[in-house]
């Protein structure tokens, strides 16, 4: 039976319909399977498949269809222009993350010098991506998960800054990294229980929990390592943190009853308009 790109992308996106975002997985998986790019799915739909094709597009759907996220079938996720490799090791790169990125490009130049820690690095989007864009700082990249630590090795090497980087296995809540940071950067777990509990089946059946959770108010990671950031920094040192929506009001406050060294606590604005970057700067 002879199939063609679009009739292909149809049938793919109609199979789709019960997860999120049916058309854009059906062209990602179908470019993916067919070695091509999106844009040349249309400009050459009226090309056949050859069975082989057919049945490598078939397998990638099936698994989409159970739930299984684009990102991880591909092996991939763009962050911040880059491509990074992703693994069920790792959460999957948000667009939100992107704002610490942007937080750091605003604090500090790019020919400027300076020591990071990225705490949870998981894939690696925060060190990796801040090594790129300033190509005289050097980082420590710290994950209690060594199938994570490989992840963000491999995509430290990808992007050509992995002489510039060392990656800790450790538990950045119980342990302090020695030495003096200019910058911190955490997208730590943060998400409360009951947020989860109803969250959709391609993050709570796929997605490392341990990177997302953080006890019943998802504060839990927070207020633990703050005491090490705190310790980390030198003065005038800058930290800044990916939050959840509805916890800037109570992290905030944390941080003016516990925290006398920190000044100039601010929050970022995510682009749908919800509080997502919780910035500090040690006195």
């Amino acid at each position: 039976m002879s199939r063609n790109i679009q009739d292909v992308l149809k049938e793919c996106e109609s199979r789709l319909l019960g997860v999120d975002s049916p058309r854009l997985s059906a062209e990602l998986l179908a470019a993916h399977a067919l070695g091509c790019s999106r844009p040349a799915l249309y400009l050459d739909r009226g090309r056949g498949l050859t069975d082989d094709e057919y049945a490598a597009l078939n397998a990638l759907v099936t698994r989409r269809e159970a739930g299984e996220p684009v990102a991880y079938i591909l092996g991939s996720r763009e962050f911040y222009g880059l491509d990074f490799a992703v693994s069920p090791a790792v959460l999957i790169p948000r667009p939100e993350t992107e704002h610490i990125v942007e937080a750091v490009e605003a604090a500090f130049s790019t020919d400027r010098a300076f020591r990071f820690a990225d705490l949870g690095t998981g894939s690696g989007i925060l060190a990796v991506t801040i090594a790129v864009l300033f190509p005289k700082a050097c980082g420590v990249a710290v994950d209690i998960s060594p199938e994570a630590l490989d992840v963000a090795k491999s995509n430290a090497r990808a992007h050509n800054v992995a002489d510039r980087l060392d990656f800790i296995q450790a538990d950045f809540t119980r342990e302090t990294l020695d030495g003096a940071f200019d910058l911190v950067v955490s997208n730590p777990p943060y998400v409360s229980e009951p947020e989860f509990a109803a969250a959709s089946h391609e993050v709570t059946g796929f997605e490392p929990t341990g990177a997302l959770v953080s006890g019943p108010e998802g504060l839990a990671h927070i207020r633990a390592m703050l005491p090490g950031v705190a310790a980390m920094l030198k003065p005038g040192g800058r930290f800044f943190m990916e939050i959840g929506y509805d916890q800037a009001k109570m992290i905030t406050s944390i941080i003016l009853d516990k925290y006398a060294l920190f000044e100039e606590v601010g929050v970022q604005k995510d682009l749908a308009g919800y509080d997502r970057v919780l910035s500090v700067r040690k006195k």
